[in-house]
């Protein structure tokens, strides 16, 4: 294996596609980027064995590799988390693309986030990129909202009661994620200050949350844009190349146009 994916189940994963696409914006011909599942039981050995140029990670091991780095960028170390990994001569070299994604979609879509008010929904390993991209921008106060009482949370309840005055909702909850798409995590009418809403969940496209915020006017995304993002930039560090932000728009416009067909 030269270029992949490692991950538990990775089944519905976009990876391959996108770093297919993305070879069209870079001179490096003989690019060819694998899925490769890998259990808890041959994660050690996989990691130990180093046979591979470079890898994105997903879960459950995005925190499991960093034992296995001889360095880690900042943007990872603040997180606690790694996607992208470089073999170079044997040393192992961790980083975060996660975070350049989510900061891209923020940015193209115009969401200022500094000084508002931001709803974090859940709290599990896909949270850890956003909380640090809000903070990053200078947020003024990021809420985590999850549906048990919890620490450094609050519940959907007190959300309600204390907190209608929120400008920006972003889910990186499962909720309302494929099969179960009929689930949303809330409801968006009470909260007349919304300036916009993010979904980090690209399956469906539209979840039923995004289509709430659609139907209250407000700018509604999905979590395409992000996954395309970090899947550039992570390319760009596994082959030490620059590719254009326009290869993003292109692939998402071109991603968005596939899977609408039914």
């Amino acid at each position: 294996m030269e270029y992949g994916l490692i991950g538990e189940k990775l089944g519905h994963s976009f990876s391959k596609p996108i770093h297919e696409k993305l070879v069209r914006y870079h001179e490096i011909k003989n690019y060819s980027y694998e899925i490769r599942p890998v259990s808890r039981g041959e994660f050690a050995d996989f990691m130990e064995k180093k046979d591979f140029k470079a890898i994105n990670v997903t879960i459950p091991y995005k925190s499991d590799v960093i034992p296995y780095l001889s360095e880690i960028d900042e943007h990872a170390k603040k997180i606690g988390a790694v996607n992208t990994i470089v073999n170079r001569s044997g040393q192992l070299h961790g980083y975060n693309t996660d975070f350049y994604g989510f900061l891209y979609t923020l940015k193209h879509h115009h969401m200022e986030v500094k000084g508002k008010k931001v709803f974090v929904l859940g709290n599990g390993g896909a949270a850890k990129a956003v909380l640090a991209v809000l903070s990053y921008l200078g947020a003024s106060e990021i809420i985590i909202v999850k549906y048990r009482e919890d620490t450094d949370c609050i519940t959907y309840e007190e959300a309600l009661k204390s907190h209608r005055d929120v400008s920006y909702i972003i889910n990186t909850s499962p909720v309302g994620m494929y099969p179960n798409t009929e689930a949303s995590p809330m409801d968006l009418a009470p909260y007349t200050n919304l300036k916009g809403v993010v979904d980090i969940i690209y399956n469906p496209l539209k979840t039923k949350l995004l289509l709430q915020a659609e139907s209250l006017g407000l700018p509604a995304i999905n979590g395409l844009e992000m996954l395309i993002a970090q899947a550039k930039q992570a390319a760009e560090i596994f082959l030490d190349t620059s590719i254009p932000d326009s290869a993003t728009l292109d692939i998402y416009a071109e991603m968005m146009k596939e899977l609408s067909q039914p």
